[in-house]
């Protein structure tokens, strides 16, 4: 004898139970998303540590981009690797590396920064250059912040309901730190697939972009931080990311560039903490390789090695002139004194 159907009001009930099920496996699976990658899409992007533990982080172009950003300012500011750990570690809890513009009550941006609380006005704080400059100016008042645990660092500079949040990403941020301060050298690759919906192409929107993370320097002499001008005030850092950067004699040294690609000369930086010419060098290729995808770039060359977008494992390969760009000599391949950069168009 069949058993009697279920009723329509036990029917309804398994239905919503269900679709409940159904809804809490999607936010779970989003959650575990933005735990583990930090934000959401495709990766596209790969670094790997420069150590022996072969530890790698997988990122988007969008995350890329940003961190990059994050990173640009803090060496114009002349700020330390670990400063940059710091700050990249802040911004992936705080935001996934993606400059939102939503937040709890008025926070905003990559670190999630409240117009209310003094950060600046809303347009400002979701700048990335700006909102990475302000970050960098608190951070740079708290007494001896590089040898605080990562995430009484932050804490300090954020004031987080979840203070102990921040050390979970202390691993990426120490890896993603190291490729673009350019002190671990070809460890970060994009697959460079285009954008479509940017419309920025050619080297003017290459330059364009350096100006807005590196400050009017990076195009005068790549070897420059321009820290004093940029990090010398509060005031200079509330009038924006722009207003903060320092403004050389027109006489200084210039980026050279022809039809497609922009070549950008790497000298060692002379300032007070300042790293070699290398360290500078790779800085500026892996910076460029993080914002392929948005720049429509093709092909970055330094040192000897290239990387060429849309190749299939996105490696840093030596180039056919290797032996003489390694040596310093200035090839078309991009030699040890300049990174090339070729754009789509």
């Amino acid at each position: 004898m069949p058993e009697p159907s279920p009723s329509p009001k036990r029917r309804g009930r398994l239905l919503r139970f269900g679709a409940a099920c159904v809804v809490l496996s999607a936010v779970a699976g989003y959650v575990v998303v933005q735990y583990v990658s930090g934000g959401t899409g495709d990766p596209g992007c790969r670094v790997v540590s420069g150590g022996r533990n072969g530890a790698t982080y997988e990122f988007t172009p969008e995350q890329a981009v940003n961190a990059a950003t994050i990173t640009a300012v803090g060496t114009d500011r002349a700020m330390p690797e670990r400063a940059v750990a710091i700050a990249l570690a802040t911004a992936l809890q705080e935001s996934g590396l993606r400059n939102l513009t939503h937040g709890d009550r008025d926070s905003l941006g990559l670190f999630q920064q409240r117009p209310s609380q003094g950060w600046g006005t809303v347009k400002q704080v979701t700048d990335p250059a700006y909102a990475a400059n302000i970050f960098y100016e608190h951070l740079a008042k708290v007494r001896d912040y590089t040898e605080l645990p990562l995430t009484v660092a932050a804490q300090r500079v954020q004031r987080s309901g979840y203070p102990e949040a921040y050390a979970k990403h202390e691993p990426d941020a120490t890896v993603l730190a190291a490729a673009l301060t350019g002190t671990s050298p070809a460890t970060l690759t994009c697959n460079g697939r285009t954008d479509t919906t940017s419309k920025a192409t050619g080297p003017d929107a290459v330059r364009a972009a350096l100006v807005r993370d590196f400050g009017r320097d990076a195009l005068r002499q790549a070897g420059g931080t321009g820290s004093t001008a940029r990090g010398a005030s509060s005031s200079a850092a509330s009038s924006g990311a722009a207003g903060a950067r320092s403004g050389a004699g027109s006489g200084a040294p210039t980026a050279g560039s022809g039809g497609r690609t922009l070549t950008l000369p790497v000298t060692e930086d002379t300032t007070a903490g300042g790293r070699s010419a290398g360290e500078r060098g790779w800085q500026l290729a892996h910076w460029a390789v993080a914002n392929a995808s948005a720049l429509r770039i093709e092909r970055v060359s330094y040192a000897g090695r290239e990387w060429v977008a849309g190749n299939t494992d996105s490696r840093w390969r030596a180039t056919a002139a290797t032996t003489a760009e390694a040596a310093g000599s200035t090839g078309a391949g991009g030699g040890a004194d300049s990174v090339r950069i070729v754009t789509a168009q």
